[in-house]
C-alpha cells in the first residue's frame, strides 16, 4: 500500500470538467474525459514543509492525483493533457477494480505494470523535493534500466539513454526477424553485420 505523510493529505475530489472547461480541448479528447474517468481526486500535496525538506530548486510541489478509472484501457492523452496544463509535478495514481498503477509524463507517459492496489508501492526519498521527483521518476520511468546503471548521472539523462536502448533493442528484434524469413544469402548476410553493429552500439550505452 502506498503511504504519504499524514500532513500532505488533501483528499479533495476534482470535477472532471475543471480540467477542459475553460480550455481548448479537441472534442474527442473531451469525450475521454466522460467515458474513461469516473472520478479526480487531489490526494496528497507534496511541499517542502508537509515533508519538512530543504528548500530545492525546480520542483515547488509535488500533487497526487488519484485517478478512478471506468473502463480499461484508457485514453493515456488525458494524464498528458492534464501534466500539460499544470504547473505543478503531478504523480497519478490510476484505479481500476481493485488495481493500481502510478504514472507520470515528463516528455512522454511512463507507468508501472497494474498491480493489485495492496501491493503497489512507492517510496517517498530525498532532503528536497527536487530529489523526491527524481526519485519517483527513477521508481515509474526507469524501473527497466540496467542494475549496472550509473545512477549519479542526471535522471534526463538517463531517460534519454533508457529510450535509446529501447529503439535499438526494437531494431534489433526486426531485422532478426526479417533475417530468418530472407531467402537469400547476401540479403541474410548483411542484415547479420547490421545486427552485430546495432549490438555493440547496444552494449557501448
Amino acid at each position: 500500500m502506498i503511504l504519504f505523510p499524514g500532513g500532505s493529505t488533501v483528499g479533495r475530489t476534482l470535477p472532471k470538467e475543471a480540467f477542459y472547461k475553460h480550455l481548448s480541448v479537441k472534442p474527442n479528447l473531451k469525450e475521454k474525459f466522460i467515458t474513461d474517468i469516473r472520478r479526480i481526486t487531489v490526494e496528497n500535496s507534496l511541499t517542502e514543509n508537509t515533508l519538512h525538506l530543504k528548500p530545492g530548486t525546480e520542483v515547488i510541489e509535488i500533487l497526487v492525483l488519484g485517478i478512478d478509472l471506468k473502463k480499461q484501457p484508457v485514453d493515456e492523452r488525458i494524464f498528458e493533457y492534464i501534466a500539460r496544463q499544470n504547473k505543478h509535478h503531478i504523480l497519478f495514481w490510476l484505479r481500476f477494480e481493485g488495481q493500481g498503477q502510478l504514472a507520470l509524463y515528463l516528455n512522454k507517459f511512463y507507468k508501472t505494470s497494474w498491480q493489485p492496489l495492496e501491493a503497489l508501492q512507492l517510496e517517498t526519498k530525498g532532503f528536497t523535493l527536487d530529489e523526491v521527483w527524481n526519485g519517483y521518476v527513477e521508481q515509474i520511468a526507469l524501473h527497466e534500466e540496467p542494475e549496472h546503471s550509473i545512477k549519479e548521472v542526471p535522471v534526463t539523462y538517463r531517460l534519454r539513454r533508457q529510450e535509446e536502448i529501447s529503439k535499438l533493442n526494437r531494431r534489433i528484434e526486426q531485422l532478426e526477424k526479417a533475417a530468418r524469413s530472407e531467402k537469400q544469402p547476401k540479403k541474410k548476410f548483411e542484415m547479420a553485420m547490421q545486427v552485430q553493429k546495432l549490438k555493440q552500439d547496444l552494449d557501448e550505452l
